[in-house]
């Protein structure tokens, strides 16, 4: 059961999504809502829930989906009847599947339903009334033949990575890859790394977790193979395909690697040509030169490249570098987490993979990020650099992320150079403003509210006025102004109060929160604000209202 403001939380991150995915869907529903459309976004959202690797979708009614307004809705006023629809739904599912739950909260004064739609069981696909819905885009749409048989498949499905290939041995592994997988074994596990020396190459690739009871696994050969041992995964490919071209989109050069690919990742960064980056001089503004690309995140995008690649479809990895511009990076298959920017903000290891397996054994072998945030530090080196953030193209086809190695638009490295304090969900925002992608209202609002974005929609453009006028002491200011403090501390700031003078008025409590929550928040918005941490206090038996509810009398409940 989510908290009152668990759920704000999570309506504020959706709407800040830059547009609706498989997983989330918003209705304006001012009045009403069929139930048949109820039941067919229900079988929709919880299908592609399941193949996301979700454990629930949403469905938001109250919302207008074209901007991410709040316009409320009247639908089922009654809570007896909005509850109803939960048994309205088991009626019509697989094995009388309905909502986790429904929830009513009030965002801007104006009431929004939440439905919690959990996803499609292990294995099986959910209908509504006979027929099964998935999504297309922002549509509704039949859940394809494809999807059908991925979700049927999971009641048998088997790691690609894991199965073992009986006929190949040890011998079948490069030397080189193998001593080069002991030493990065070593460094990833320094307290072992004596003992380590005592393992016969059996014993050690057990313990790395790249066999089976010393029996070869796909994943072994993709990392470690010899290259002529591509065989023994016919007909999937182990192959990474380097091509430079210019600007013009002529190929100059290119090359293939195969396995091992433990040691072709090395070849491939090799070919790359990392030239020195030289900034155009602002004063003291920028550093003389920098590399184009960061080394790590040329080895983090391609790694997982590796890691991700679906390996059934038969195709190959792709590096393109453009010259001078940038680095493309391709593999096959869907991005298993949905969203980048989930990953990139919630800051969490991703829960589910493609090939869990793989992914283990490159984990040991130091070729991923160990703590499951190696997309967050190349948007970070990215930003570090005031360079553009990395860009990720998604579809249920394969995945696409371009690393750019230059400056785009100098007023984006002004304002990132000029505002250290930045967010980074707030440089997410700028640098869609510098590659013209399209932004929602409340970022609109807020990039306005600091004063980083000038023009009319769909025309903006990073001022160049927060460079030239603000003062390194004004943006700290502003900062603090803007930035608000954790619940906790607000929270906190009540309990003293109300320990202090023994009760506390909602005017008193309004007095001392109304100019410490950020600037950023209207009057109405500070009013609610306040409401949900008394809220939660409340819920919590810290604090009770002796008093009635329009004239509150608020006192601490001793434990």
């Amino acid at each position: 059961m989510f908290s009152n403001d668990e759920l704000l939380n999570i309506l504020d991150h959706l709407r800040r999504q830059a547009s609706e995915n498989e997983v989330f869907e918003f209705k304006e529903a001012k009045a009403d809502f069929s139930f048949e459309e109820l039941g067919q976004y229900f079988s929709a959202l919880s299908n592609e829930a399941n193949l996301r690797g979700e454990k629930y979708a949403w469905l938001a009614l109250g919302i207008r989906d074209k901007d991410r307004a709040i316009v409320g809705t009247q639908y089922r006023t009654s809570r007896l009847k909005l509850d109803s629809l939960k048994k309205g739904i088991a009626d019509q599912t697989v094995d009388r599947i309905t909502f986790i739950e429904i929830f009513e909260v009030m965002v801007e004064d104006k009431r929004v339903i939440m439905f919690q739609i959990p996803a499609a069981p292990h294995g099986i696909p959910v209908s509504f009334k006979g027929h099964y819905y998935a999504r297309e885009g922002e549509s509704l749409a039949p859940l394809s033949i494809e999807k059908i048989e991925r979700i049927r498949a999971q009641s048998t499905q088997q790691d690609w990575s894991a199965v073992v290939i009986p006929e190949a041995t040890i011998d079948d592994l490069d030397p080189l890859a193998l001593a080069k997988a002991r030493t990065n074994y070593a460094e990833n596990f320094p307290e072992k790394a004596e003992e380590i020396k005592s393992w016969d190459d059996l014993t050690f690739l057990n313990k790395a977790k790249l066999t089976k009871r010393g029996k070869i696994t796909r994943a072994a050969l993709i990392l470690l193979g010899r290259e002529e041992a591509e065989y023994f995964i016919n007909p999937s490919e182990a192959k990474i395909r380097w091509v430079l071209k210019d600007l013009k989109n002529q190929e100059k050069d290119y090359e293939t690697f195969s396995m091992p690919f433990l040691l072709s990742v090395e070849k491939v960064h090799q070919k790359i040509r990392n030239l020195k980056y030289r900034y155009m001089k602002d004063g003291t503004l920028f550093p003389e030169e920098v590399l184009k690309y960061e080394p790590f995140v040329i080895r983090e995008a391609l790694n997982n490249c590796i890691a991700h690649q679906d390996y059934e479809k038969c195709g190959r990895i792709n590096v393109i570098e453009v010259e001078d511009e940038k680095i493309i990076f391709t593999n096959l298959g869907e991005f298993i987490p949905g969203s980048v920017e989930k990953v990139v903000m919630e800051d969490a290891p991703e829960e589910t993979y493609r090939n869990p397996f793989l992914v283990t054994a490159m984990l040991n072998l130091k070729m991923v990020d160990t703590a499951g945030g190696g997309i967050k530090k190349m948007f970070n080196f990215q930003r570090s650099r005031y360079f553009p953030l990395p860009d990720y193209e998604l579809t249920e086809k394969r995945v696409k992320v371009t690393i750019t190695g230059k400056v785009l638009d100098m007023e984006f490295a002004r304002v990132l150079a000029k505002n250290p304090d930045l967010t980074l969900e707030e440089i997410i925002m700028l640098d869609k403003v510098q590659k013209q992608h399209s932004l929602l209202e409340s970022e609109v609002s807020h990039l306005k509210k600091l004063g980083l974005i000038e023009g009319r929609k769909p025309n903006y453009f990073i001022s160049s006025k927060v460079s030239s006028r603000t003062t390194d002491v004004d943006l700290k200011t502003q900062y603090v102004k803007q930035k608000a403090f954790d619940d906790d501390h607000y929270r906190s700031m009540i309990l003293e109060y109300i320990r202090t003078y023994g009760t506390a008025t909602r005017k008193g409590i309004d007095s001392l929160l109304m100019d410490k929550l950020s600037v950023l928040l209207d009057n109405k918005q500070k009013q609610n604000k306040i409401s949900n941490l008394l809220g939660s206090l409340r819920r919590e038996h810290v604090i009770k209202n002796e008093g009635t509810t329009n004239k509150p009398k608020y006192i601490y409940i001793r434990t």
